[in-house]
Order: structure tokens, then C-alpha cells, then sequence
């Protein structure tokens, strides 16, 4: 049933593949409840289903992960009624948690700045070509575009056009939207696009933009670490993500005066209600910056859990 399941979200619901995977996730983790309690899905009560989202809980995720897994095992057990196999949904009169106001990490102008200066050297040493210019085009189009790292490693070639300085980006839900690349980040695509075509050899087929040194799609796993890596060289005291461009994108162009709708349309964001957390950052680093530097603001720090969390 799980597969048929994760099926449907794919073909009837168009999820990406990483929200499907995050499905399967929070399947495999309720399927190992099942297990170690000798219960089966058929008959699961309400009180067997809180006594799983409470032992979610007790895990040290976030209240947004424990709040997806649920909502994932609401919509599982809808389908299953649908397929006639359940009764009832034994998950649809539990509450959601309630979430934790955080501000999502951005860079500042000149903190970007050092991070694209990296990909030319690794450890002090010149770095090959490939890798050199394929990390800086992976950079300045993340921070050009706002993209996620899962639409990144989805753009094909066919995707690119060079002419109109655009991409075709494909995002949550099978949505498309167009985004447009500036002067840094077309110079740096137009750098890596003869590297490209070296390395292919190996894969003449490959459709996919941003490839590896074998010829191969890059994974959101390989962009992460190249960011890592490059952020690491600058020696940031701050943990940069992918994720991080895209905020630093979008908080960059509202304190320079973008239009929040156009910066919605941008972001591919299905609400502006989402869109509308990067106003507060301008605001909230004005905060940091006055508690850090007037001698007579009192700064205050606090405990950054890192919770475990399933992305969706």
C-alpha cells in the first residue's frame, strides 16, 4: 500500500521526487512503530496513533517536522480510506504543535562576496578548471536567482537560454516559472559551458545543466557540500546552506526596494504570506546590529536546538 501510495502523491498529486522521498521517510519511521508495538495499520486506533506522534516528539524533532509527519500520515490514511482498505483516519483529531518563530539565516552583501571569491582555490592551492568554474556558476546563479537547490540540480539544458538571459526553472508541485540571470552569473555560466562539454565525453547524452567530474547529474547532496566547502574557505561564523542564498536573494532585493509581490513571483512562493518573513529580517538585523554595537544595548543569546528534520 505505501508504494501505491507514494505513487499517487507522484502522478495524481505531481510532488517533486524529494517530497515524495520525505513521504517515504515518515512511512519507514511509522512502519517501525508498527513493528516494534505489534500493531498493524488496519486496525490502528487513536490512542496507538498519538502514542506514535508522541514518541515523534520525544525524538528531538522540530514541531514543523513532527507537524509534516502528521500531515503525511493524515493523507496516507485518507487514502487508504479512499482505496476502501482503512475506516477511519485515526490521525485526523490529533492537534498540530505549535511553531517556533525563527528567522531564517541570511548573508549579508559583502559576506556573499567572500563566499564567490572561493571556488579559484582549495586549500591554498589552485584549483582545477572544472571544478573552479562549475562551483562558481552553481554559486552565482543561486545567489542571481533565489532558486532551491532542488530546482538547481533539476535544470537541463534545454532549460538555459543563453539569449535571453533565462531558465526555465521547474519547482514544488511540477509548477514552472522563468527566472532571469544576471551579468556575474551569465559570465560564470558562459565560463563553465565549454568545461561542460569536455567532461561529457564520458555521458553524451547527459541533459542535465550542472554535471559532476564523471559526466553525471550533480545531487542536492553534491551542491550542499560544495557550499560547505566554499563557505568554509571564508570563514563565516555562520552555517550556510543552500537554502541561504535563496534567503539572502530575496532579503537583498526587498531592502533595495523590490516590489514583495514581484519578489513572490520570483521565489515561486504560493502565498505571500511566506514571502512576507523576509520584510521582518531587515528589521531584525537592524536589531542585531544595534544590540551589538551601542554600548549601553543589552545583547541576548540563546540556545539554537538543532532539530533533526524531514523536508518536504
Amino acid at each position: 500500500m505505501h508504494e501505491q501510495f507514494l505513487k499517487y502523491l507522484k502522478h495524481v498529486r505531481s510532488l517533486s521526487d524529494h517530497s515524495v522521498e520525505a513521504y517515504r521517510r515518515v512511512l519507514a519511521h511509522f512502519d517501525g512503530f508498527l513493528r516494534s508495538s505489534a500493531l498493524v495499520e488496519e486496525n490502528l486506533t487513536r490512542k496507538s496513533a498519538r502514542a506514535f506522534m508522541a514518541s515523534f516528539s520525544r525524538e528531538e524533532y522540530s514541531p514543523a517536522s513532527v507537524n509534516q509527519a502528521l500531515s503525511a500520515l493524515r493523507t496516507y490514511y485518507s487514502f487508504r480510506i479512499k482505496q476502501g482498505v482503512s475506516s477511519l483516519n485515526p490521525f485526523s483529531d490529533i492537534a498540530f504543535q505549535k511553531k517556533t518563530s525563527r528567522l531564517p539565516e541570511v548573508l549579508f552583501v559583502s559576506e556573499v562576496g567572500e563566499i564567490l571569491n572561493q571556488p579559484d582555490v582549495a586549500g591554498g592551492k589552485k584549483r582545477a578548471p572544472f571544478y573552479s568554474v562549475r562551483d562558481s556558476s552553481i554559486l552565482e546563479l543561486l545567489y542571481s536567482t533565489g532558486c532551491r537547490v532542488s530546482e538547481l540540480v533539476g535544470i537541463n539544458m534545454m532549460d538555459v537560454s543563453l539569449r535571453e538571459r533565462s531558465i526555465l526553472i521547474r519547482g514544488k508541485g511540477g509548477k514552472q516559472r522563468m527566472v532571469f540571470v544576471g551579468d556575474k552569473a551569465m559570465k560564470a555560466l558562459r565560463a563553465y559551458l565549454p568545461h561542460r562539454s569536455g567532461t561529457l565525453r564520458r555521458t553524451p547524452g547527459e541533459e542535465a545543466f550542472f554535471v559532476n567530474k564523471r559526466g553525471g547529474r550533480l545531487t542536492r547532496r553534491g551542491i550542499a557540500d560544495i557550499i560547505r566547502r566554499h563557505a568554509g574557505q571564508a570563514r563565516l561564523q555562520k552555517g550556510v546552506t543552500p537554502h541561504t542564498f535563496r534567503h539572502s536573494f530575496a532579503t537583498h532585493l526587498l531592502d533595495n526596494g523590490a516590489d514583495i509581490r514581484v519578489v513572490q513571483e520570483m521565489l515561486g512562493h504560493a502565498s505571500l504570506s511566506t514571502t512576507q518573513v523576509y520584510t521582518h529580517l531587515g528589521f531584525e538585523r537592524l536589531k542585531a546590529a544595534y544590540a551589538k554595537a551601542h554600548p549601553h544595548a543589552h545583547r541576548q543569546t540563546g540556545v539554537d536546538r538543532r532539530d533533526k528534520t524531514y523536508e518536504f
